[in-house]
């Protein structure tokens, strides 16, 4: 019995006890508001966010500024000082024209604050910074940015000496960090800001507007005809990065977009990635450039793909880069620039793929090597998401897939790739033609001379 009793005191069962701190902590992070990635991210009200990891490591420091801070994600930064000293030269100099009109700080001040909120929740991360701190921020940001446009529109004069202006690296710089995703206030704040300080400076309903002035801006970058210009006087965005985004936009696509989605949802057909242009070359598909106010309308006609001319540089491979990154983060806008992504990497996989597409005029490079500029689209590619049969170019995607697989004219097409690429090619195949002809004369004639010997 002794035993039994000192067996039974050897198993007894401990009851663990949760500690209350442990309980404290845990009801802390229950009711803790998500920081990093904020509930409110999934509206449609949300437009500027931090980019994933996962596009960060193929992409690199696309996204992030290099000489100047908008908005709250980089503010503050060590690197970005220098120019956040010449913001309040810059501030400084529209109060100056504008107090003359009854418009100082404090009225800017109080103009901004009631959209705090509003702006708040564009951003996909929680702000921290007090009401006075992000006021601040916005309209320092805000007015630099307007008051830069209109120096650079000719609107306001500049000392020749100004370092900002006079030095031409920091232009160049300004065009990338103005577009990149992590580096944007809302568009809103731009205008109001804008519309204040054009009413106090002048009144007048001829002055361009602020989308005019952003696109003179950026015009150097991106090349187009100051007529073609006028047309978005009007435009609006979420931001400066969705602003030039959606300018690339044409009214007929966006029409043929929704058309095709009727048609495709009505027949329930599936789209398919296409091959690299090596192989549909070797289909008899060609290339060939067309002129278009936007990159992105691409057709494809008879076995023949219509590309407009893309200039592939630091500005828009940035450009790209963001786009793309903005589009997978918002939840309602289009994804044109991830599918003209995506079909430059199904285009593109070795540099002999750049090459070509730079022969045939359908790109032209002043990024770097081939090498480089095919890894360039070869990440821009990769960990995207986007619906292939609802994308603006699905009907593309698809009818270039069904003429590559079609048998008889791929068959004709690579055996006229092989033997007639070249004119070097083309005299071996003749060659080796002629050889055979030859031979086969030499045989029928010892033959024939076996069953009719001459007399």
């Amino acid at each position: 019995m002794a035993v039994d009793s000192a067996k039974e005191s050897n198993h007894i069962i401990k009851i663990w006890d949760v500690k209350k701190d442990r309980l404290e902590s845990m009801q802390q992070k229950i009711s803790n508001t998500p920081r990093l990635l904020s509930k409110s991210a999934g509206k449609s009200s949300c437009c500027i966010f931090r980019v994933p990891q996962s596009l960060i490591d193929t992409k690199g420091r696309s996204y992030q500024p290099h000489i100047v801070s908008i908005g709250p994600y980089h503010h503050g930064k060590p690197h970005l000082q220098m120019i956040e000293e010449h913001k309040w030269r810059f501030l400084g100099s529209l109060l100056i024209r504008t107090q003359s009109y009854g418009l100082g700080l404090e009225e800017l001040l109080k103009a901004i604050q009631p959209l705090e909120q509003r702006t708040r929740e564009c951003y996909s991360e929680n702000i921290n910074l007090s009401t006075d701190e992000f006021v601040e921020m916005l309209v320092l940001d805000g007015c630099f940015i307007i008051e830069l446009f209109r120096i650079m529109g000719n609107l306001v004069e500049v000392d020749d000496g100004d370092p900002l202006i006079s030095m031409s690296w920091v232009y160049s710089f300004f065009l990338r960090d103005l577009l990149r995703l992590e580096n944007q206030i809302p568009f809103f704040i731009l205008q109001r800001l804008f519309d204040l300080s054009e009413e106090s400076g002048s009144g007048s309903g001829s002055s361009p507007s602020l989308a005019t002035l952003a696109f003179n801006f950026f015009n150097a970058a991106l090349q187009r005809q100051d007529e073609n210009l006028e047309k978005f006087s009007k435009l609006e965005g979420k931001h400066l990065l969705d602003f030039v985004r959606s300018s690339y936009f044409i009214p007929d696509q966006d029409q043929d977009e929704d058309e095709e989605e009727q048609k495709q949802n009505k027949n329930s057909t599936s789209s398919h990635l296409i091959q690299c242009i090596s192989k549909l070359r070797r289909a008899g598909i060609k290339l060939r450039p067309v002129s278009s106010d936007s990159f992105l309308v691409v057709k494809f006609r008879h076995g023949v793909i219509q590309m407009p001319t893309i200039t592939i540089d630091d500005f828009m491979s940035s450009f790209l880069i963001n786009c793309v990154a903005y589009e997978q983060c918002h939840k309602s806008c289009s994804k044109h620039f991830t599918t003209y992504a995506t079909l430059l990497d199904c285009l593109i996989n070795t540099s002999k793929d750049v090459e070509y597409l730079c022969d045939r005029n359908i790109m032209e490079n002043y990024f770097g090597t081939d090498a480089e500029v095919a890894k360039l689209f070869n990440n821009l590619g990769k960990d995207v998401t986007f619906d292939l049969n609802t994308c603006y170019l699905g009907e593309f995607f698809e009818d270039v897939h069904q003429y590559y697989k079609n048998g008889w004219h791929v068959q004709w097409a690579s055996f006229r790739y092989t033997y007639f690429d070249t004119p070097w090619s083309f005299i071996s195949a003749l060659a080796a033609l002629v050889l055979l002809i030859l031979t086969v004369l030499q045989t029928f004639y010892t033959v024939l001379g076996y069953v009719r010997p001459p007399p």
